[in-house]
């Protein structure tokens, strides 16, 4: 009973849950899943995955803690507010959120909902027309359109019409793109139960998308490719067998830098050699125990934040020796696995499976202090996106930011934070912190 209990929590290839009793076995134990291609947390083929996701913390005794500062230290104080909550209809996973020009998009089931910022009221709801496209992924922005990622392998190009309505405007790939490739029999591509495939197709849920410039965007799949796409013409230009499992999240940095990370428990890092024009592998980040589901990266992306199933953020940092990442620490705290990042500013926030939401700061040397805890939702929290307004001052010794805080979970609701953050000049001037509900 203790194990079906553990495997009904986990659904693959992203975990959700870690039981807390669990005794981990001696030995590796594999189990496969094989469901419907529409449902929810599917897959078009089986997966194993190892009961050792369930390992906690303990797991991990060489990775320093990095909680070594409280709020006084920064010479901060924080105050968060819980504001309302958005609840769209039908009731399903919110599976994603994403923000842009003060509309907020959450991908819950099929649809994408859009709310404004402000007033909260819903603006426009949309969908593919086609029944069997499934749950969407992922959403994201690149010169006025807008792109979502949908679980029957295919990117959505959507255009945003004056009345703030969405309209399509294209598939990804394009049927044209899918012509002149079919020709040549070069350009097919085996994949499972000897089906072939254009290797411009996914053929899993694609799970994640980033804009790398203005030029080039990338999706990752559960197929376990990464896949670079042209957005002039909306052109597959590369693809790559990327990780030996699912891949669950990407990150961009700022040169163009991508960062994997996957169900093999493995994060890579690409980028383009000098002189080249495809990507490849410049390193492979191996620490955490078991599948890694979320990534962020600070505004210069000198640092690295990855979430996993064994409840772990860890923290890597760009050596001076080479131009890749090393783990510096952890940040402990969550209960369960962690589900989701976003930095912002200089902020981390953080959504797990124990169905809270965390803000971390950094501070000198390194080091880190947990500025809060939002509670409330009743489920685990899948998704996070944040707004931070303009900084103002207060007084001649102090500065206020305040963020508007989006976090949506399993249960189908969004629930929206007020936090700000006061910064003093000296020591001396920081008041008693307080948090409000």
């Amino acid at each position: 009973m203790k194990l079906l209990s553990f495997l009904s929590t986990c659904s693959a290839p992203i975990c959700t849950d870690t039981d807390d009793t669990t005794t981990v076995p001696p030995k590796r134990l594999f189990f496969e899943t094989t469901t419907s291609p529409l449902s929810d947390t599917s897959h078009s083929y089986s997966y194993s995955y190892s009961l050792q996701s369930n390992l906690s913390l303990q797991t991990l005794p060489s990775v320093p803690s990095l909680q070594k500062l409280s709020p006084e230290t920064l010479n901060l104080a924080v105050s968060h507010r819980y504001l309302t909550s958005l609840k769209p209809s039908p009731p399903a996973h919110v599976n994603f959120l994403a923000v842009n020009k003060h509309l907020l998009y959450a991908a819950s089931g099929n649809l994408i909902h859009v709310f404004d910022t402000t007033s909260f009221t819903l603006v426009d709801t949309f969908t593919v027309n086609d029944p069997s496209s499934g749950t969407v992924k992922s959403v994201t922005f690149h010169n006025g359109s807008v792109f979502t990622s949908h679980q029957d392998s295919k990117i959505r190009v959507w255009k945003l019409t004056e009345n703030r309505r969405h309209k399509q405007a294209g598939t990804l790939p394009t049927l044209e793109d899918r012509l002149l490739r079919s020709i040549f029999k070069r350009n097919y591509v085996n994949v499972r139960r000897h089906r072939r495939r254009l290797w411009i197709e996914h053929h899993d849920a694609v799970s994640g998308l980033a804009v790398l410039n203005d030029l080039f965007m990338c999706s990752i799949s559960w197929d376990k490719h990464l896949k670079i796409w042209k957005t002039s013409n909306l052109r597959c230009v590369e693809s790559i067998k990327a990780h030996d499992d699912a891949i669950n999240a990407v990150a961009v940095a700022e040169d163009g830098t991508i960062y994997t990370g996957s169900a093999d428990r493995r994060i890579k890092v690409w980028g383009k050699p000098v002189g080249e024009n495809k990507h490849a592998l410049i390193a492979t980040l191996e620490k955490h125990k078991s599948a890694v589901n979320a990534l962020a990266l600070n505004a210069v992306g000198s640092v690295l934040f990855s979430g996993a199933c064994d409840r772990s953020i860890l923290v890597w940092e760009k050596e001076d020796s080479a131009n890749h990442m090393a783990v510096t620490g952890a940040l402990r705290g969550h209960s369960k696995a962690i589900l989701c990042l976003i930095n912002v500013s200089d902020l981390l926030f953080s959504g797990s499976a124990d169905r809270t939401v965390r803000i971390w700061q950094r501070g000198v040397a390194g080091k880190f202090c947990c500025l809060a805890v939002l509670d409330g939702h009743r489920q685990p929290v899948r998704s996070l996106v944040a707004d931070a307004e303009e900084s103002s001052s207060v007084g001649e010794s102090s500065k206020s930011t305040v963020y508007k805080v989006f976090s949506g979970s399993f249960e189908g609701e969004i629930k929206i934070w007020k936090v700000e953050v006061l910064r003093f000049d000296s020591p001396m001037s920081t008041p008693f912190i307080k948090m409000k509900q």
